[in-house]
């Protein structure tokens, strides 16, 4: 399954492989888990978020390397929050290695606040920043995005 090869060689490189096919496919099929993928042909990105309660988690997104910085990250990221906010969470959750500086800025661009670190968060291996985003702020803009035409089935238009 592309979604976990992706993971593996994009999320959890030298990690170990936790997000394989099984586990994917598990996610993609409990109704409490948005999944959004982008590409027709081939997986460009996905985005795998889990809605509980209020709360929701930022489990896995990417971008393959071949479609990066064309701003299919931040649409697939301002797609799940459009939906976190209809199902009515209060606030989102995603960690990442607190080495990577550029998913953190990533996050902060699009509203998300450090929140802490977790020691040996990865595995035990390495720790990770944990950054939120509130979905009830009053300072915080709507966000409305359709998918591009090219993303929709004729029947769709």
């Amino acid at each position: 399954m592309a979604i976990a090869r992706m993971s593996r060689d994009t999320i959890e490189t030298g990690l170990g492989w936790s997000w394989r096919p099984q586990r994917v496919l598990g996610c993609i099929r409990d109704p409490n888990t948005l999944a959004i993928v982008i590409g027709r042909e081939r997986v460009q990105g996905f985005c795998i978020t889990q809605f509980a309660d209020e709360i929701g988690h930022l489990s896995l997104l990417a971008v393959d390397a071949k479609s990066r910085r064309r701003g299919l990250g931040r649409q697939l990221v301002i797609w799940m929050l459009a939906s976190a906010r209809v199902a009515g969470l209060a606030t989102i959750h995603v960690e990442m290695r607190t080495t990577n500086l550029p998913a953190r800025a990533f996050y902060r661009t699009l509203g998300f606040e450090d929140a802490g670190v977790v020691a040996g968060y990865y595995r035990g291996v390495e720790s990770a920043l944990r950054m939120v985003l509130s979905l009830r702020s009053r300072d915080l803009s709507d966000v409305s995005w359709e998918p591009p035409l090219a993303w929709r089935r004729p029947a769709d238009s």
